[in-house]
């Protein structure tokens, strides 16, 4: 089991590679654009219309603190180094869902206040379908 520290190091690690791999994309398209524009004797696009230092600098921590954050708020749970990780770089869809879950009062009260949004997911609208026979689902 990892300590506090140990895990929020590891989740903030998580979150930084998640933003290599973003940050890796958008140069990724700036270099095929510029190779578009190379093959078509065009002008060729210039990095700022593919990465924004400020905004990505901003994004790049938030993710790194989400990560390490959530990792934090789980290291009891955490058993190791490549978990915490996973959770660093999963944080903000682990925190949305998190976000979306039911408390314990809501679920107390039979669901959510009068008025209010769902906590859960919103089951579909309209009867079920017919069950696929055996020849559907094999083909």
């Amino acid at each position: 089991m990892l300590t506090w520290v140990e895990a929020a190091a590891c989740g903030a690690g998580g979150g930084l590679i998640v933003e290599a791999v973003v940050t890796f994309g958008r140069l990724n398209a700036w270099q095929q654009a510029r190779h578009m524009a190379r093959a078509a004797a065009a002008e060729l696009p210039r990095i700022d219309a593919y990465v924004d230092p400020l905004a990505d600098s901003l994004a790049a921590l938030f993710r790194v603190a989400l990560g390490g954050t959530a990792a934090w708020l789980l290291h009891a749970e955490v058993t190791g180094v490549y978990a915490a990780v996973t959770v660093g770089a999963s944080a903000p869809a682990l925190l949305a869902q998190v976000g979306r879950a039911t408390s314990a009062a809501d679920a107390l009260r039979g669901g959510p206040e009068p008025g209010g949004e769902p906590s859960g997911p919103v089951p579909p609208s309209g009867p079920p379908g017919p069950l696929p026979t055996r020849e559907e689902t094999a083909s």
